[in-house]
């Protein structure tokens, strides 16, 4: 896999900082909750940045996906603004799981690790 520029690597930065300003300022859908915008990564021709968000609470977030790709024109308009590229990439949201996965992830070690400590001592009792 091609490693990303330093150039897409910036404007993902600099995309990444201001979506999540306007997110907060300027969408105002009763729908979505504390959204987080956790990496936008563009592609190497700048035609599409996917960005990648959380949100709390975390129950609804197919509808919060939907709303932000529903308001990425928006968004995408207010972001060509700012940037300084012939061109604004489109804006595609989705969200992130890797703090749901790493929980698991944790949680499991966790329980694999007990399970081994149990089998190697047979005095030690699960409280």
């Amino acid at each position: 896999m091609p490693k990303e520029s330093s150039r897409g690597r910036k404007i993902g930065d600099l995309i990444q900082r201001e979506v999540a300003v306007l997110v907060q300022r300027e969408i105002k859908d009763p729908r979505i909750g504390m959204v987080t915008i956790n990496e936008a990564t563009v592609s190497r021709d700048l035609a599409f940045s996917d960005i990648y968000f959380t949100v709390l609470p975390s129950e609804n977030t197919e509808i919060v996906e939907e709303v932000l790709n529903e308001a990425s024109g928006f968004l995408r308009s207010q972001l060509a603004k700012v940037l300084s590229t012939r061109t604004t990439p489109k804006l595609r949201f989705h969200y992130d799981n890797t703090i749901e996965s790493g929980a698991r992830m944790n949680k499991a070690i966790n329980k694999a690790l007990s399970q081994d400590e149990s089998q190697r001592d047979p005095s030690h009792t699960d409280e």
